[in-house]
């Protein structure tokens, strides 16, 4: 079964999640290296946790599309969530690079 346009949409939005928690990654572990704070660490954590899930969503949304797609609103739900991810993620990335 072909990917609907908003499974298409979520799937580049999980996609783009991993790419900013890359980028949190980084800069939460070079604080850790720095600072050897528990916080940080705890970040870290936090941050490896949502990776694997965008990881885990993106293999889903191309081996099970079928499985979201069967709902009536499903994918766009999908995607919304994916959505507000992205923009939590994208302040995030903001504040932590400043």
């Amino acid at each position: 079964m072909a990917m609907g346009p908003q499974l298409l949409v979520a799937t580049a939005l999980s996609a783009a999640n991993a790419v900013l928690l890359v980028v949190l990654l980084g800069v939460w572990y070079r604080n850790y290296r720095t600072f050897e704070s528990r916080l940080t660490l705890g970040l870290v954590a936090f941050g490896l946790s949502l990776l694997v899930e965008n990881a885990v969503a993106v293999y889903f949304f191309f081996s099970a599309a079928s499985l979201y797609g069967m709902g009536g609103g499903v994918g766009t739900v999908v995607a919304v969530m994916r959505a507000l991810q992205f923009v939590a993620l994208a302040f995030l990335t903001y504040v932590s690079l400043e």
